[in-house]
């Protein structure tokens, strides 16, 4: 592919910026509306659905499983979107990441239940998973590489960030539109009510096509290009000078893991027998947190841009490690309002510190050749490992599962990689755009060394 370079001095168009996170945000919103709702279904609806019903802990158990197949199918995806990213562009992956995730979301709509066609329901549920997975493997990396190379040197961290709040603003709606769902009664719900989030896609997929096919490459992707060709093989030269940082933002990465057990493993909980809190209360939950976050995610980001990456991540890694333990103690108490408390803070604000930094945080650790392969592959095997962490915290939680400290001590363990990750790594918030990823002269002889 050729693409011509632009002058040295050339910078973003007018506005660009903005319509690059704006781009970024709706699109993320709605990729990640339909990722969100089948988190929803799999705690709710699919175990009554595609698996047997007649043993509710092993159906529960199975259908968390399919919420983690797609974190599995995300490094493979990874792969490929991140290779093909680096070569052809962002905005070709951005259009059709978008348009997988709304096809594979809508046939998940469309499938027979296992009372109509036995094992092989679950089986189709499987296969339309996994295209979402490969889907989101692509998503928050091409989006995140847009709109950082997009953004203002000095703003990076706040522009980036328009990706993340979108998949919180996806996750609301998706909450949102569950709600008056789970409201019908069982009978209408398990049979045709489920379906309907489901087919919204179709909705999703148009409106982020015509969105995304609007905005323009990044100069700074068009000037790598054209001066120095796309790497033939962006993986070998990931690998190569980027190893140590593609290391930390898979350790990174775990920090994902509290949202899937919050969003998952703590609404299924809630609901159980055990506790008993009904599924529209906490459904409220989650959409309530989301509200707060978008409202946080960038102002974490801005207040990155001024006093730096690391240590607005680190705020959200050892907070959440602490706040989860509370939130599941208030969801074991039974007390709603507390309930509700203990949510927004721990998910709407302290995990949202590092969920706003993370895109621009993890997407410096790279140069323009292969920023997109970096993100994708690091950030897809770190999430494969957090989709999983739903099973294993159901497994942990015991055969009645309400061992709630077990599961909090267990998200703990898993907030300490990102803890290590982000003190070994270069602060990078006011490094010029065109010098990230640079490596300091003892590291790479053929490069100059950073000065911040």
């Amino acid at each position: 592919m050729s693409v011509p370079a632009p002058p040295d001095d050339a910078a973003a168009p007018p506005g660009q910026p903005r319509k690059a996170a704006t781009a970024a945000w709706i699109g993320s919103a709605l990729e990640y509306y339909d990722f969100f709702i089948y988190g929803s279904a799999a705690a709710l609806i699919f175990p009554k659905v595609f698996f047997d019903a007649s043993d509710p802990a092993t159906a529960t158990l199975l259908s968390l499983a399919t919420f983690g197949v797609a974190y599995a199918a995300r490094p493979l995806g990874a792969l490929f979107l991140g290779h093909y990213g680096d070569r052809v562009g962002r905005k070709k992956i951005m259009v059709f990441t978008l348009v997988l995730m709304g096809l594979s979301t809508f046939l998940i709509g469309c499938l027979p239940t296992r009372a109509e066609v036995g094992s092989l329901a679950p089986v189709l549920l499987v296969l339309c998973r996994v295209l979402q997975g490969i889907s989101a493997a692509g998503e928050q990396a091409s989006a995140s590489s847009m709109s950082l190379e997009h953004a203002p040197p000095h703003r990076r961290g706040f522009f980036t960030s328009f990706t993340l709040s979108g998949t919180q603003g996806g996750q609301l709606i998706a909450t949102l539109v569950f709600l008056p769902v789970a409201a019908l009664p069982e009978r209408q719900l398990l049979s045709w009510g489920w379906r309907i989030p489901f087919w919204l896609s179709v909705a999703v997929a148009v409106a982020g096509y015509v969105i995304r096919r609007r905005l323009a490459e990044t100069p700074a992707f068009a000037r790598q290009a054209g001066a120095e060709g796309p790497a033939r093989l962006p993986l070998a030269v990931l690998l190569r000078e980027h190893w140590a940082d593609v290391l930390r933002v898979i350790a990174g990465a775990l920090i994902a893991s509290v949202s899937t057990i919050f969003t998952v493993w703590a609404l299924a909980y809630a609901t159980s027998d055990a506790v008993g809190v009904p599924r529209s209360s906490m459904l409220w939950v989650g959409a309530l947190a989301n509200l707060v976050a978008l409202a946080a995610i960038p102002l974490w980001a801005a207040l990155s841009d001024r006093i730096g990456r690391r240590p607005v991540y680190l705020i959200g890694a050892v907070g959440s490690a602490v706040t989860m333990f509370l939130y599941l103690w208030a969801i074991s108490s039974g007390s709603y309002p507390l309930i509700l408390l203990t949510g927004i803070v721990a998910f709407g604000v302290v995990y949202s510190a590092a969920n706003g930094v993370w895109p621009s945080f993890y997407g410096e650790m790279f140069s323009t050749r292969v920023r997109m392969s970096g993100m994708a592959i690091g950030t897809q095997i770190g999430f494969a490992v957090a989709g999983f962490a739903v099973t294993f915290a159901a497994e942990i939680a015991g055969p009645d599962g309400t061992d709630w400290a077990s599961v909090a001590l267990f998200t703990a363990a898993l907030c300490l990689p990102p803890v290590v990750a982000a003190l070994t790594a270069r602060e990078t918030h006011k490094v010029p755009t065109e010098r990230l990823g640079e490596r300091p002269a003892g590291e790479a002889a053929t490069r100059e060394t950073v000065t911040a």
